[in-house]
């Protein structure tokens, strides 16, 4: 899993019908230490995260498996929301 701060909100009046109900947030991936890593991208939100919230986030296959009742298409979901985040004196996690 990898970290992500939400930026912002994707509004979309036509979508695949698999997405219906979901919605979609603009994501700027982060390290630990909340720098930018890569450009942002649009995220499918399964666990109601709100602009500005760091998040957890899978990519890849494991992107189209978060729902049980569908598979849906993308490319990264957000699978969690980060209460806190501890890091060591030496930079890990």
């Amino acid at each position: 899993m990898k970290l992500g701060r939400i930026t912002g909100k994707v509004w979309a009046t036509a979508k695949d019908p698999k997405l219906i109900g979901l919605t979609l947030y603009v994501m700027q991936p982060v390290d630990e230490n909340d720098a930018p890593l890569g450009p942002e991208l649009v995220a499918v939100d399964t666990v109601g995260s709100r602009e500005g919230d760091l998040v957890y986030w899978v990519g890849g296959a494991e992107a189209t498996f978060p729902l049980r009742d569908r598979q849906i298409p993308s490319d990264a979901t957000i699978v969690g929301l980060v209460d806190r985040l501890d890091i060591q004196a030496d930079g890990t996690a």
